[in-house]
């Protein structure tokens, strides 16, 4: 922090862990785990004591330009890092080779910075690696490849994404790939590289995406014709020479550029080239004949052929300039002649105006040409607004075209759901799903960067001089002068309720003044440990008056409200009605034990409101909602690897509550409803209305009256009343089921646990559980220290939860 700028106004005051700061995320132990601090517009450089966060996972400071200076080498103390995101800054000096150390890394994007010096070949030593982008730079010298003393790239067998793209790199890339490899996109373009291009390419047979153009490439081009997944092929701007290349057997190949190069021989349509292909250019190399051009209906260019030398009319001989109007996203529902201040832009959502979030997204491979489409364009738009949970039509695409490196640029205009600008947290959220390749755009836009453009409200925070014209000048001084006049009136109210304010100023000191005069066999008042109190009219302000708008949620015990408190951050407020089920000892009991337990997979508690007869809780907003909607209602698509993390999430959350909590906690209610998915599909355990303590001296069971739900409730907790961790289990495995089959527990009068208990004792234990399958679906087999786990001795309770020990295995 001492050596940053214009960091979030959270950051003032306080422990990072307790009351969080913005763009901090910790552990249940208290210790950083990220730093997602994407868009803040800060100014400094990274110091070296990041490398005394030896727990951080997830760091992303991407698209905060005013960041420079060299990257410290103690990086490479982050042994837990599996995400390190620096797109967009102005990073200069090398890569530090320390970054070989951090084994645990999956996602390195270090592009659009200054860095300059080679490839460390440490880099090589990172075998978990999925993404690694390092385009856009200065770096020169060689890619490494790996001797017999020190590694390579060529190691890094698992890697989707090559991303190596506008550098000064050199050399040739001779045993840099290997039939082994998985790469899905071969970005080498702009570079400095000469020799034959590596015929261990046509191995490759995951390969979507091959742009080697604008290099210094020479000799034949190999064969390629076992990469039946191209979608893109880029060789132009190089010295091959040989004949054209045979690409009849590429299906999906929709365009192929090798213009400016030395190929020769003729060219048959179809037969060399399949028909499918959406843009064929071949210009400026020595194409003498063409034959069957009369079945190809598509684009083909082959201008400065000598082909072309008499046929200077003819349409595939002429050289093609774009004459066609972009697409824009159309404002013609809203008043164009309505001015906004200076900074904000019109909102097509609702015509009103706001601060918008803009950058440039760049498609460094798509598989369309033409930038008047109207349909792909839609398509684009729908998927930011609704894959960045922003309101619906809340996004502008304006300025779209296809720059000198042949990318298709879109200037992209974000606008808040709720007011006219985004706060700190929900500009770092966008700018992580938009670094670290969360959002997935439509297929046919392939491979993309983003680069965001300063935040205007946050450069005007940071103290710059801002570019406001007169006019708005003129107006933040009227402004200024209302809210003069405003503070005066508000000053004249605050005397006039002076006798009000001191009793609501007493009552903020103890809000449970009045508990006892008021509940019925509650008990004495909570008892906290930092929670929050808010008083009504606050949590009434953020919701716009609780409007039905904010609704997210509803069940017996009253409404959820989402709403953004004064300080910008996201919270979701679950307000108890007059009757409900929830009465004062579970309003009592949750706020107790929420202000008390803090782990990454349970819901926190922000704080409460008891004031004028109301109950509510504040809690963190958790994007994603609950585990069954995303299972049944939102559509969703989990695959397995998913509904493993989720699982797991689950139950880590439930672990903590049994094992590290002191006193241990029993919830009480485990279900799919109260299983809660933020926007990267961490499941954290909510609602702890019916949960219990369970002291050290009776740890084991507890007599109690049975409370659950029905379908997840434990038999035998039910029938002796007797309550222990194992209830929690059995729900747990209830869930499980839900997890891996989508069914309700009970589903048309059957309850799913005898299903899958009769299928288990006839196919044998740990079986498939086909009866609850879906088309698609997978066995799952549970497994515990190595051994099998039935799934009746799971729903029993005879399996404890240890994520240390249950291994929940999907696959065949």
């Amino acid at each position: 922090m001492g050596a940053w700028s214009n960091y979030p106004s959270s950051w003032n005051s306080g422990d990072p862990c307790g009351a969080p700061w913005d763009g901090i995320m910790c552990a249940g132990n208290g210790r950083v785990t990220s730093l997602r601090l994407s868009s803040v517009n800060m100014q400094g450089t990274l110091s070296d004591s990041i490398g005394q966060l030896s727990q951080l996972m997830f760091l992303d400071l991407s698209f905060n330009s005013g960041l420079s200076g060299t990257i410290p080498a103690s990086i490479g103390n982050l042994a837990q890092l599996t995400t390190l995101i620096l797109a967009g800054c102005s990073f200069s000096g090398g890569i530090p080779k320390e970054l070989g150390n951090l084994l645990q890394m999956t996602f390195l994007a270090l592009n659009s910075n200054k860095l300059t010096g080679t490839i460390p070949p440490q880099l090589g030593l990172l075998s978990k690696l999925f993404w690694l982008d390092l385009a856009d730079n200065a770096i020169t010298g060689s890619v490494p490849i790996s001797t017999g003393t020190t590694p390579g790239l060529d190691l890094l067998t698992n890697t989707k994404h090559f991303h190596f793209n506008k550098n000064q790199l050199s050399g040739t890339l001779t045993g840099l790939f290997k039939p082994n490899m998985t790469l899905i996109h071969i970005l080498f373009d702009s570079n400095q590289f000469t020799g034959p291009i590596p015929r261990e390419l046509g191995s490759i047979t995951s390969l979507q995406v091959l742009r080697l153009d604008r290099n210094q490439f020479a000799g034949a081009v190999p064969n390629i014709t076992n990469l039946v997944n191209l979608n893109e092929l880029n060789l132009a701007s190089n010295k091959l020479t040989g004949s054209l290349p045979n690409l009849s057997s590429m299906n999906v190949l929709n365009v192929v550029v090798m213009s400016k190069n030395q190929l020769s021989g003729t060219l048959t349509m179809p037969g060399s080239i399949g028909a499918q292909l959406q843009t064929v250019d071949f210009q400026e190399n020595v194409i003498v004949d063409v034959a069957g051009i009369s079945n190809y209906k598509k684009t083909l260019l082959l201008a400065l052929n000598p082909v072309c030398s008499d046929k200077p009319t003819v349409a595939f001989c002429t050289v093609q300039k774009p004459n066609v109007i972009a697409y824009s996203t159309s404002m013609a529902k809203c008043n164009t002649a309505r001015g906004c201040q200076s900074g904000q832009d019109q909102n097509p959502a609702n015509c009103g105006c706001a601060y918008s979030y803009n950058g440039k997204m760049v498609f460094r491979a798509p598989s369309f040409k033409d930038v008047s489409s109207t349909a792909n364009f839609q398509q684009l738009e729908e998927t930011l607004w609704r894959l960045l949970s922003l309101r619906e039509g809340a996004v502008v695409l304006n300025r779209i075209h296809f720059n000198e490196d042949n990318y298709l640029q879109v200037q992209v205009s974000l606008f808040p759901s709720t007011g006219t600008l985004f706060n700190v947290s929900e500009v770092s959220r966008i700018g992580f799903l938009l670094s670290n390749q969360t959002y997935k755009p439509p297929p046919i836009f392939g491979p993309y960067f983003f680069i965001a453009d300063p935040y205007v409200p946050f450069i005007v925070a940071g103290g710059k001089k801002s570019k406001f014209s007169t006019a708005a000048v003129a107006g933040i001084a009227v402004a200024g002068g209302v809210l003069v006049i405003a503070l005066i009136l508000v000053g004249l109210f605050a005397l006039r309720q002076k006798r009000r304010n001191k009793e609501l100023k007493e009552r903020s000191t103890d809000p449970f003044a009045s508990w006892g005069a008021t509940q019925k066999d509650s008990g004495g008042a909570p008892q906290l440990k930092g929670a929050r109190f808010f008083s009504f009219e606050e949590l009434k302000s953020c919701t716009d008056n609780f409007a039905d708008s904010h609704e997210i949620g509803a069940g017996g015990y009253g409404k959820v409200y989402k709403g953004t408190l004064v300080d910008g951050i996201r919270v979701a407020i679950k307000r108890a009605q007059s009757g409900s089920m929830q009465g004062a000892p579970e309003f009592k009991n949750e706020i107790e034990l929420l202000s008390r337990v803090h782990h990454r997979n349970l819901v926190s508690l922000i704080g409460f409101c008891f004031q004028q007869g109301e109950q509510m809780l504040v809690y963190e907003f958790v994007a994603g909602g609950t585990l069954r909607e995303n299972l049944v209602v939102r559509g969703t698509y989990l695959g397995w690897k998913k509904r493993l993390r989720i699982a797991l999430g689950s139950a880590r959350g439930l672990a903590y509550l049994h094992e590290l909590a002191d006193p241990p906690i029993i919830h009480r209610d485990i279900k799919s409803t109260n299983i809660l998915l933020d926007e990267n599909l961490k499941a954290k355990v909510a609602d702890f209305g019916l949960s219990k303590l369970v002291a050290d001296t009776e740890k084991g069971h507890v007599s109690t009256q049975v409370k659950g739900t029905l379908g997840y409730l434990d038999p035998e907790y039910y029938m002796t009343q007797q309550l222990s961790e194992k209830s929690d289990v059995y729900s747990f495995g209830v869930v499980m089921l839900e997890l891996v089959s989508g069914r309700q527990p009970i589903e048309k009068g059957k309850y799913v646990v005898r299903v899958v208990g009769h299928r288990v004792r006839r196919r044998g234990q740990g079986r498939a559980l086909a009866p609850v399958q879906r088309r698609g679906d997978h066995p799952v087999v549970l497994r515990r220290r190595r051994r099998r786990v039935g799934l009746h001795a799971l729903l029993r309770g005879q399996a404890q939860i240890r994520v240390d020990a249950l291994y929940i295995h999907f696959g065949v």
